[in-house]
Parts: structure tokens; sequence; C-alpha cells
């Protein structure tokens, strides 16, 4: 069995010796090469900044194994017949609910009034039980409904919003255009964990900023162009969002001129939520791999014409 691992030098630096072995464990012989000829790979493990663009060639391939959760910039490519899968991995998701969680928390309690605090002011003002602080999670797949259960475990009202109903316990979860606006309306913090499709796009746009709660903290680990930019410094503007903290954007870098940099109620992370692990993303490769050799279904396979 032959493996082409289609990635930056980077990543292949991070899988080189963790990927073999993994397969070892397994059981599976299989040779991990960064080049061959097309019509020789069985499996490709496929990082979406390769170069890689054609999939034509690869007439023999079996699957494509994605190392990234998001797969937009691979799942309009109308030369890849093969099943693809995205990567959900154990590190991967624990990153995420650390990230969420650690900023849910710092807007819930208003760290940042004493993080900062160049005039001494001494307020001694409590902040209210999380029990009184409405949450609201825009996305329920694996790592939106782990974060989403994370903060619910912390005593948050949590309502989840998905393209189709979910039923998960704890949680109050709502569906659809009429569940989206019902969703945010009213929230004090809204988290934003979607995949990009062209039905998510600018899905945050003026209007529905204008729905959660005065003041409302906003968080977006999930997909820049999930949010209307103008929209948000307008609402940000007009005290309707009274902070962002935005880890991805559009435009990555971000540029240096763009306006959230300087604003004072925009905290931005440099795409930093989470990120997949190696050690554990390796696994999940080689799980899907044996899946596959045994007939069995794949793990995480995305649906085309959803887009995720």
């Amino acid at each position: 069995m032959k493996i082409l691992f289609s990635a930056p030098e980077s990543n292949w630096a991070d899988y080189r010796d963790l990927l073999p072995s993994a397969l070892a464990r397994a059981g599976i012989e299989a040779e991990v090469v960064r080049e061959a000829a097309p019509g020789t790979v069985d499996y490709i493990v496929y990082a979406p900044n390769d170069d890689l663009r054609d999939f034509t060639p690869f007439t023999r391939a079996r699957a494509v194994l994605s190392l990234w959760a998001g797969v937009e910039r691979i799942v309009g490519n109308a030369t890849l017949t093969q099943p693809l899968t995205r990567m959900v991995d154990d590190g991967l998701g624990r990153g995420m609910v650390e990230y969420v969680t650690g900023h849910v928390l710092r807007h819930h309690l208003g760290m940042d009034a004493h993080v900062v605090n160049p005039e001494q002011d001494w307020k001694p003002e409590a902040p209210p039980l999380a029990a009184d602080r409405p949450v609201t999670m825009l996305g329920l797949g694996a790592l939106g409904r782990a974060c989403a259960q994370a903060l619910a475990g912390l005593g948050f009202p949590v309502t989840g919003w998905s393209r189709t109903q979910k039923r998960i316990e704890g949680l109050r979860c709502l569906s659809g255009e009429d569940g989206l606006s019902e969703a945010l309306e009213g929230a004090q913090i809204v988290v934003t964990l979607l995949p990009l499709t062209r039905a998510t796009e600018n899905l945050l746009d003026a209007a529905r900023l204008a729905l959660p709660a005065r003041g409302a903290a906003l968080i977006n680990p999930g997909r820049g162009p999930l949010i209307d930019d103008d929209a948000l410094l307008a609402a940000l503007e007009a005290g309707q969002i009274g902070h962002a903290t935005l880890d991805v954007f559009r435009t990555e870098p971000l540029p240096r001129d763009h306006p959230y940099w300087a604003h004072p109620r925009v905290t931005v992370t440099p795409h930093v939520a989470s990120a997949t692990r190696p050690a554990t993303a390796a696994q999940v490769i080689v799980e899907n791999i044996r899946r596959a050799e045994a007939g069995e279904p794949l793990l995480h396979l995305v649906d085309r014409a959803r887009g995720y």
C-alpha cells in the first residue's frame, strides 16, 4: 500500500515518523511517501494549502484524508471524485474547548477591566453567575457540540443552533431560519463555530447582529467570512456588540491596516484557537485507512452537497 503525504514541508516534519509508527501499531503495511506516480497511490493525506490541485490522475486512490477541519478550499474541486474526509481529532477538539471556554469566562467575568486598569479604579462589583448569562453556540458539529457541552457544564444556559435539528442532552437546540433569530435573541455571548458555505457566508449581518442583548460579546474561532465585517464594526461603534474576540479572518494574516487591530473593543488572535495535533491526527488517519480497507464507513466523511 502506498500513501501519498501531500502537504507542506512543515507538516511532513511533524508526521514523517508519527504516521508510519501509527500504521505499524495498527498492523497496516504501508509506505508513506512525499512523491509517487499517481497511478500507484492508494490514499492521499492532504493539507488544503498544498500545491496539489488536480486529482484526476490518482485513479487508484480510495480516499483523500484532509489534515484540516475546514474543507472549503477543497470541497468544490471538480477533479476530486474520491471520498473526502475532514480532520476531527481529540487534540483539535480539546484545544477548541479550552479557547472558547477561556474567552467566554473572560467576558463573563469582565476580566479585561482588572487586567488593564491604569486609573486603578476600585469597583467591587461581582459578575452575575453563569446561570444568568445566556450563551448561544452557532454550529453544533463535533467542535461546537464539545464547546457547548463544556459551557453548559460550567452552568451557562446554552442555546445551540445548527442547519438541521439536533438533540443534545442539556442543551436547547434550534435550527432553521426562524431558529437562528430565536437563538440570537437576547444572547449575552455568541460563539460561532459553523463551517463556511454559501449559506453561512455573512450569516452575522447587520440584522442578526442587532438581535443579541445590547453589549453582547461575540467570539469567532470558526471562519472569518461568517461575519459581515462592516456590519460588525458598525455594531461595535453603536455599542450593540460590546466586544468581539476574533481568531479567523477573510484575509490571513490580517492586514496591518485593518481596523480590527486598533479597535479598543476587538481582540485579535492569530488563528490559534485550535490546531490539528499530529499525534492524535495520525491515529484518525490510520483508523480511516483501516476502515476503508475493511469496507467500513469512513469517519468524518464530507457531504459534498452541504460543503462540510
